[in-house]
């Protein structure tokens, strides 16, 4: 039996993933994460088989959750699951350590046989995502487009996030447990290497590069 962790903002599209999954002789849905972070925080709980994981969540976007998980987590396969198709998104949540990506408007069917894949430690792609990832080796993306993640520290990024969905110093503290200095010191780090003055230019910048959306 496989142990299913699905990690999506959206309630009604894990309930729909969950109906669905329970149909499969071979699947259990263990859990269910709303964020980023709770769904890290399942993950280490459950240690589920495979985690179905969208990338635009609050709290921790998919990639760096996809991240901590498969650093920290051994034998622990990531999914990605999501309306995103560009090919920066692909490429980053794949370089993050997810083992396969699956578009939502694929059929049912396809996800199944990417979780059964995934799973047995085998790389899935869809059709359309491997023809992103060939565009991206013909044509290279040019370092100056490159996601935050080859500027900022997965720390930084992170600081970012919350930043950038209205958290302020002491929330911000509270949540990493380190002094407000700690959190004032990130921020003006994280404006320097971005070259940008202000909270809302961190927020545009961080919507623009896929860490978190407008709600």
């Amino acid at each position: 039996m496989l142990k299913i962790l699905l990690a999506d903002d959206h309630s009604i599209v894990r309930d729909g993933l969950k109906a669905l999954l329970k149909n499969e002789p071979d699947m259990e849905v263990v859990a269910e994460a709303d964020t980023g972070r709770s769904t890290v925080e399942l993950a280490r709980e459950h240690r589920p088989d495979v985690v179905v994981m969208d990338i635009s969540m609050p709290d921790m976007n998919g990639i760096d959750a996809t991240r901590s998980i498969t650093e920290e987590l051994e034998g622990v396969r990531v999914l990605a699951l999501s309306m995103e198709s560009d090919r920066r998104f692909v490429v980053e949540i794949l370089k993050a350590g997810a083992s396969g990506y699956v578009l939502k408007d694929a059929a049912f069917a396809e996800l199944a046989t990417a979780i059964r894949m995934v799973a047995a430690n085998e790389p899935y792609l869809g059709k359309r995502i491997t023809e992103i990832l060939i565009k991206e080796y013909l044509q290279r993306i040019p370092a100056e487009n490159a996601l935050t993640d080859e500027m900022l520290t997965p720390r930084e990024r992170e600081v970012l996030q919350l930043i950038a969905e209205g958290k302020n110093t002491k929330e911000i503290a509270f949540a990493f447990d380190v002094s407000l200095k700690t959190v004032e010191n990130q921020r003006h780090g994280i404006m320097k290497k971005l070259n940008l003055f202000s909270i809302a230019e961190l927020t545009k910048y961080a919507i623009r590069e896929g860490l978190t959306t407008l709600t």
